[in-house]
This record gives structure tokens, C-alpha cells and sequence, in this order.
């Protein structure tokens, strides 16, 4: 087991860029299971603080972070400001009411875990939020300033990812509920076939099983966005990072080189430094080649997402550069 888009060194990483649509892809579907349903089940309030190890770190973590924030609390026994920390986080999880869970983990019985997020001492505290890691803080912080990243990152759940939390009932049974199966959709096949040939390398055959959902359903999210995705990581499964960075400074003025940087910038992380680099060279260019520059960015707005605040941000710079 290992977890997935935890890499926050800022290099290329396909298969976090892959791994982090993926989970806002089922982010997506969550909610929309749950609102056919008449919404979610309520919890209990003892869900809203949980044990996790390595094992259960896909299923507790990764798959929960699809309908909440999941805030990781890295601790052990021996560490004395741990003990100052825990509680104030379990009282915490429990005001704030579902609107994140907490997942406490023993580093000395979790020590993958532990390397796998590079933490050097502890307490650390981590959140992950739709698949995605975002470190928080390190020490034993004042509860004040812990109050104000707690808000901050349900505001980012929220804003980027729809996340408002899960419902708790005082009153419910601890006792877990009866699993529910969904039944098959009816491009599922297609979609893990898409699935299983990314995560094979095989993005011809992605592109191919995402375009026969989307010719019987145009409208189909989850084919849309990985379409977009496996397109854009075939495009860059073979370019040499340094000399595509290297020719797109030396060329400004050269489209093609451009949009392979602005390709790379997208995949290594750097949204911002990938659409700024396109809407420059929208700006300063004319005829096929400006919309050459506009398409590509059209693209890499599928990639992100339409709902992201840098995609809104770079849809009206893309204006004021067109007119």
C-alpha cells in the first residue's frame, strides 16, 4: 500500500497529476451517490476521530478524503508535545461537527507512512483532502492559530472541491453500517478499462476507452477529464524536461515550444507558471499560431478542472489577451 499524489517536491510526477484527478473524479461521484440517496448516512461522533495504520490508510485516508477532509495526526507515545496536541485535536474534530475527521497515526508502528510523507519530527499534521496531501503544521501549535488552519482548510474543501462536511448524530449507534453496492453504471467497464491502460502507461489505449464512452454519452465528467489527462500525459511521457525548458527560453517567439513547457509546467504542479506561459504567448502572437497557444490552454483548463479559482483566473486574462 502506498498513498497516492504525495508528492510535494514540485518535480514532473505523472502519476500524482493522474492520481489527483482521479480523486477529484470521485469526489464528484460521492456526492452524487450520496445526494440519490437522500444524502449521506450519518455518523456517529466517534467516527469523526479514528486509528488509522498502513493497511487501512486507502480505505480510512484516501477514499474517505473523497467526501471530508481527513486531517492526519502523526504522534507517538513518547512524544511529550503529542500529548498536548491529540486531545486539542480530538475536541476539535468533535466541535466542528463532521466538517473534518481526524486520523491518528503512530509513527513507530506506521514508519512507511512516516517516510512516505518525509516527516522529520512529530508532531506533524498533515490533511487530505480529495487525494490530495496538503501539509498543515509541525509542534504543538496555539489552539488559536490551529482554529484558523482548520477554517482555512475547510474553506479550500469546500471552495475547490465541494467538500461541506459529513452529518453526525449524536445519538447514532457506533455499530457500522451495512455496506451499500451501487449498482453498475453503464460506461463502468469502459471507465476501468480507461483506468487500468493509465495506470499500464498505455495512454493511446486511455484515449481510446474515454472516447467511446464520450460517443454515446458527450456529457460524461469522468470521460471528459480523463480524456484530457491522458492526452496530456502521452504528450509528455517522452519529452526531455530540460531541454524543452531549456528551448523555450532560448525561443520565446516559438509556439510549439511553448505549450511543451507549458505541457511539463502543468504536469510538475505549476498551474499558475503553465496558463500564465499560454496567455502570454496568446498576447504576443497572430493567426494559427495564437490559436494553436489558445487550444492547448483550452485543453490544460479540462486537465485542472473548470470549477479551480486558477482556471476562472486564467479564462479572463485569456480574454483581455484575445480582445
Amino acid at each position: 500500500m502506498q498513498p497516492r499524489n504525495m508528492s510535494m517536491s514540485g518535480v514532473v510526477d505523472l502519476a500524482a497529476v493522474k492520481a489527483a484527478g482521479e480523486a477529484k473524479v470521485k469526489a464528484e461521484q460521492a456526492r452524487a451517490e450520496a445526494a440519490r440517496h437522500g444524502g449521506g448516512a450519518a455518523v456517529a461522533p466517534s467516527s469523526l476521530v479514528i486509528d488509522v495504520d498502513e493497511a487501512g490508510f486507502e480505505q480510512e485516508v484516501l477514499q474517505r478524503s473523497a467526501e471530508v477532509p481527513v486531517v492526519l495526526d502523526f504522534w507517538a507515545e513518547w512524544c511529550q508535545p503529542c500529548k498536548q496536541l491529540g486531545p486539542l485535536l480530538e475536541k476539535l474534530a468533535l466541535e466542528y461537527n463532521g466538517r473534518f475527521v481526524l486520523a491518528k497515526i503512530d509513527v513507530d508502528a506506521n514508519q512507511l507512512l512516516m517516510q512516505q510523507f518525509g516527516i522529520q519530527g512529530i508532531p506533524a499534521v498533515f490533511a487530505v483532502v480529495a487525494g490530495q496531501a496538503l501539509p498543515l503544521f509541525q509542534g504543538a501549535a496555539p489552539e488559536q492559530q490551529i482554529r484558523a488552519t482548520l477554517d482555512q482548510l475547510i474553506e479550500v474543501a469546500e471552495q475547490r472541491f465541494g467538500l461541506t462536511g459529513i452529518a453526525v448524530d449524536a445519538d447514532a449507534e457506533d455499530a457500522p453500517a451495512e455496506e451499500q453496492t451501487a449498482p453498475p453504471g453503464p460506461y463502468d467497464a469502459l471507465l476501468a478499462a480507461a483506468v487500468d491502460a493509465l495506470d499500464a502507461g498505455d495512454f493511446a489505449g486511455a484515449v481510446r476507452a474515454y472516447q467511446n464512452v464520450l460517443s454515446d454519452d458527450p456529457g460524461n465528467t469522468e470521460a471528459k477529464l480523463g480524456l484530457a489527462q491522458a492526452d496530456l500525459l502521452g504528450r509528455v511521457k517522452d519529452l526531455n524536461p530540460q531541454r524543452v525548458r531549456e528551448e523555450a527560453a532560448a525561443r520565446p517567439e516559438d509556439v510549439t515550444a511553448q505549450i511543451a513547457a507549458a505541457d511539463l509546467d502543468l504536469v510538475g504542479g505549476h498551474v499558475e507558471d503553465a496558463f500564465g506561459r499560454l496567455v502570454e504567448t496568446v498576447r504576443r502572437t497572430r493567426g494559427e499560431e495564437r490559436d494553436a497557444a489558445r487550444l492547448r490552454l483550452l485543453e490544460l483548463f479540462e486537465v485542472v478542472g473548470g470549477d479551480d479559482p486558477r482556471v476562472t483566473a486564467a479564462r479572463s486574462a485569456l480574454a483581455r489577451a484575445l480582445y
